[in-house]
């Protein structure tokens, strides 16, 4: 009886997360469609001014025209790539540089005050410099989103890593473990959380960098279409380039979540 009232619990307290989370989903999408709608309807009433804030139907006329040549999925294609490669570089470029620094007391007090530096620099502004040094093309821009990203992965990893409680490590040292026992029956599983949470960080990081390296020398990828958008005054291109960037990059983070969410299920 107990174990019947136990589990009734749950169910009910399972249903009540699930009806939350159906409210959180409504409200969501009412604010969308509400925002939505009253940009419509404002510019239509012409209150704002369409050359300077467009409006959803011209946005969406201009995304089908863009998407029935199939040229808005080339430029989205190439973004993705570049934000994929440079996302990937860079956080497991960052996470090896914080395994060796935690590894190495010394070199972490070293390297301390240069990462402190590197990540207080305008990463953005460096960013004409990398594209002379790599080259104007898709290696210099993925340099870029790597640059921008693995800073923050390293001091962010190397903080989770040094803030594990130090009575486990002791009891595993207790027990003879190495360090490198340490570092992969404690360290890393202990943060495993922590390292998936620190990738969706990282993609809003490696999409500022491609965008910004687009910017400057692409001639395809997102970036491009809101840069060129802009140069002839076309404020349809740049609001949709705006747009399928937030849709790309909100994807990317659900599968990230996705992830996150089956390990910690199978956890």
């Amino acid at each position: 009886m107990r174990f019947s009232k136990e589990s009734d619990g749950y169910l009910s307290y399972l249903k009540k997360e699930k009806l939350e989370k159906r409210k959180i989903l409504f409200y969501q999408i009412l604010i969308l469609v509400v925002f939505t709608l009253l940009w419509e309807l404002l510019a239509n009433m012409k209150i704002i001014d369409t050359f300077l804030f467009s409006k959803p139907s011209n946005i969406y006329n201009l995304f089908l025209q863009y998407a029935s040549n199939g040229e808005l999925f080339k430029h989205i294609g190439v973004s993705v790539y570049e934000t994929i490669v440079g996302l990937a570089i860079g956080t497991f470029f960052g996470i090896i540089i914080a395994i060796i620094l935690w590894w190495s007391e010394k070199i972490s007090k070293i390297l301390d005050p240069f990462l402190v530096v590197l990540n207080a620099l305008p990463k953005t502004a460096l960013a004409p410099i990398i594209i002379v040094w790599v080259g104007a093309g898709v290696e210099g821009i993925i340099v870029t989103a790597v640059a921008i990203s693995i800073v923050v992965t390293i001091l962010s990893a190397y903080n989770y890593f040094i803030n594990v409680e130090e009575e486990k490590v002791k009891m595993l040292r207790s027990f003879g473990a190495t360090k490198l026992q340490i570092l992969f029956k404690l360290i890393l599983p202990a943060n495993t959380a922590n390292l998936i949470n620190l990738t969706k960080i990282n993609i809003g990081m490696a999409w500022v960098g491609v965008i910004v390296g687009e910017f400057l020398v692409s001639r395809y990828g997102i970036g491009y279409l809101i840069v060129y958008g802009s140069q002839v005054f076309k404020l349809d291109l740049v609001m949709m380039g705006v747009i399928v960037l937030a849709v790309c990059a909100w994807a990317m983070y659900a599968v990230v979540s996705l992830i996150e969410k089956i390990y910690l299920s199978r956890r």
